[in-house]
Formats: C-alpha cells, sequence, structure tokens
C-alpha cells in the first residue's frame, strides 16, 4: 500500500513504484471514477478517441509557461 497527501491545491504526488507499475509517464491523461468508498483511476489514450481529442485540443489554449506561472499561486 502507497499513502499520499492532496495539497492545498488538490495536487498529489503518484508514487514512482506505482508510476512504473502503471506505465504512467509525465503528459499522460487520466481518468477518476468514484465508486462506493473507492477512487478508481485509470490511464487513456486520448489519441484512440475522438471526442476525447477534441476536447483535449481545447483545453490546451491556457497551457503556456506563462499561463502555468500566473495560476501558480492560486
Amino acid at each position: 500500500m502507497h499513502i499520499a497527501r492532496i495539497t492545498s491545491k488538490g495536487q498529489t504526488t503518484i508514487p514512482v513504484s506505482i508510476r512504473k507499475a502503471a506505465n504512467l509517464n509525465a503528459g499522460d491523461t487520466l481518468t477518476f471514477e468514484v465508486k462506493g468508498d473507492y477512487l478508481l483511476v485509470r490511464k487513456i489514450n486520448v489519441s484512440n478517441d475522438d471526442y476525447l481529442k477534441g476536447v483535449s485540443e481545447t483545453l490546451n489554449e491556457w497551457s503556456s509557461p506563462e499561463d502555468e506561472e500566473a495560476w501558480n499561486a492560486l
């Protein structure tokens, strides 16, 4: 069992051993689903889903380094 804390910004770190076992890499897309008292986290391949690809492309408008810096303090 691995334990991680959630920051005040809602962020957490996935332990290295879990990332390796699930083949998770920087830039991967995850989906979250609540099932009772379980949280399911799954890696998804956006490029295989036309809907997700379209939505993903519209969300990239605020992903510049300048935007990251501006949002970092929130």
